[in-house]
């Protein structure tokens, strides 16, 4: 009987669950924390990607119709874009710095990532005041209501990046965690820059269009 038992407890066990549940108690929670941050930064880009598509959708079928009315493209929305494309590369660059544990160079770089998040929201208002200076309100055209939403959203998903910039800089500076996990953090960031820039080309190139 007790042999049979101890067959049949064999045949049964899951050896692969007790070093799953090692490996988890050993980092303490945070390989959990960090999977959860991964699929929220899916689930958000997700979200993002959906609601910026059926935006473009609605912006292609109603500047088809006749009382559509171009608006300028003020040169400050090519430097924009340039300050966007130079920050995805600069936190492309620190993901490295990071794995190498140059600590200076990482430093500087993300310093540097927030200085120019900053600049391209500064950038964005100028091109409102100088659009509305001008006469361009919202209120006037269909596709000076929809230029207002494109930057309006794109300009809160990139108040939310410098949100995530700013915990994960704080971190890093501390070193309140182990290498690996702020690693993670910075490329969870960095993923989510290049995300913004994809966007941001998308509706600027739509926009250019039109």
């Amino acid at each position: 009987m007790s042999t049979k038992k101890s067959i049949f407890q064999l045949l049964t066990e899951k050896p692969w669950e007790k070093d799953q549940i090692e490996a988890d108690n050993e980092h303490q929670g945070k390989t959990l924390s960090l999977t959860k941050q991964k699929l929220g930064l899916r689930t958000i880009m997700a979200a993002s990607t959906v609601l910026f598509s059926l935006f473009i959708v609605a912006y292609s079928d109603r500047m088809l119709v006749s009382d559509w009315r171009n608006m300028p493209e003020p040169w400050l929305l090519w430097l924009n874009t340039g300050i966007l494309f130079l920050s995805s590369l600069v936190l492309h660059q620190t993901t490295k710095y990071a794995k190498k544990e140059i600590y200076e160079k990482t430093k500087n770089c993300l310093y540097f990532v927030g200085f120019l998040a900053y600049a391209f929201l500064i950038g964005q208002l100028i091109v409102w005041y100088q659009l509305m200076s001008t006469g361009y309100y919202a209120t006037s055209n269909v596709a000076n209501a929809f230029f207002y939403l494109f930057t309006t959203i794109h300009g809160l998903h990139i108040i939310g990046g410098i949100y995530f910039w700013g915990k994960t800089t704080s971190k890093f500076i501390k070193r309140s965690l182990k290498k690996e996990d702020i690693n993670n953090l910075i490329d969870i960031c960095a993923v989510y820059w290049h995300f913004l820039l994809a966007v941001w080309l998308v509706l600027f190139g739509l926009m250019l269009s039109s």
